[in-house]
């Protein structure tokens, strides 16, 4: 079994009366990287500043491998903190913002030298030691934050937003370029983030929170497949969320009409999601008990388009749809569901 490296458990902060975390437990094992994702206001951030220190609680216990860090100052707790917006210095070159945590413990200047250029080489910027941070790039600004947290060589890399005043295309890049550097190093991570994509493509783990709480946490696959409840499922894009009750016959009532439920789903009241590859198009009456619906608009998504149905009963549904066989805005369509991409969550 892993050996778990960070351990929180009840941790509260609360700011002039409002309570930024609750009761918060969470684990990250050696040689993990977890993915705390949420709205803004969710918590993430406070319980990244709880950890390091920066913050005081109002209850709980930070453990860093088995050792409670109350009153352990945040330069010795052996953690890396990484910002979103980087928080270079201007003053410095890359080579002195690198070198900034090892000078700071007294690190021998050869040593520091051969660290930064070691560090330089590992997130692709060789021989920038003498460059102006101020002259660098968003994602070159980005490689040398990570490259300073990493310098110490930290017990757990946290990560606050790291790819969030990055371009699309750069962050879809450099996700999967920190994926493998972790990996490589055996670092320990914990991030925060608003992005699911981010988190689903950097994360082992996923942490998703609410209003201060731990709403659901498990792989991104777990989390993706079957969220904990509505919130979760509207968080992650879902929209195809209704109130239904499952029979003893392996089908849902729901305001679109009945709907096919995966095998072993307990009959009673939930919240049915549907998701947009579970709504297929068929011919207008083709399926009798299945809705009609227009297309009401469409948006191109790259390798598909996603539908927008205004059903002659229920909600609007959201349809993913390839794009050879996409119909084109108000026409008419009939709707069938796939039991497979039909999930009851908790009511």
């Amino acid at each position: 079994m892993p050996k778990i490296l960070l351990e929180t458990e009840g941790l509260t902060v609360r700011y002039q009366g409002r309570t930024a975390l609750d009761s918060v437990g969470l684990r990250v094992a050696e040689h993990e990287t977890v993915c705390v994702l949420g709205p803004s206001g969710g918590g993430k951030s406070t319980l990244l500043r709880a950890v390091a220190g920066l913050t005081d609680l109002d209850a709980g216990t930070v453990r860093l491998a088995g050792r409670d860090q109350a009153g352990v100052p945040t330069h010795r707790r052996e953690v890396g903190l990484m910002f979103q917006d980087h928080q270079l210095f201007p003053q410095r070159d890359v080579g002195g913002n690198i070198a900034f945590g090892l000078r700071m413990r007294r690190v021998p200047r050869a040593e520091t030298g051969r660290r930064v250029a070691e560090l330089l080489d590992l997130v692709g910027l060789p021989g920038a030691q003498r460059r102006a941070v101020d002259a660098l790039s968003g994602g070159e600004q980005q490689r040398v934050a990570l490259a300073r947290a990493l310098a110490p060589g930290p017990r757990l890399l946290m990560l606050d937003e790291p790819l969030g005043q990055l371009d699309r295309d750069l962050r879809e890049r450099l996700v999967v370029e920190l994926r493998q550097l972790f990996r490589r190093l055996g670092t320990t991570v914990l991030a925060v983030t608003h992005d699911q994509g981010e988190a689903f493509a950097l994360a082992d783990r996923v942490v998703v929170m609410r209003e201060g709480r731990v709403a659901q946490t498990g792989t991104p696959v777990e989390v993706w497949r079957r969220p904990a409840d509505a919130f979760v499922a509207r968080f992650l894009g879902f929209r195809n969320l209704v109130r239904a009750t499952v029979g003893a016959d392996g089908t849902a009532r729901t305001p679109w009409g009945p709907v096919p439920v995966p095998e072993g789903t307990p009959p009673g009241p939930c919240r049915l999601l549907v998701r947009p590859s579970g709504v297929r198009l068929t011919a207008p009456g083709a399926d009798p008990a299945g809705p009609r619906a227009t297309v009401g608009a469409r948006t191109f998504r790259g390798d598909h388009v996603l539908l927008h149905l205004d059903p002659e009963r229920g909600p609007a549904l959201e349809a993913a749809c390839p794009l050879r066989d996409a119909p084109a805005e108000g026409e008419a369509v009939g709707v069938a569901f796939d039991r497979a991409d039909v999930v009851a969550l908790p009511e």
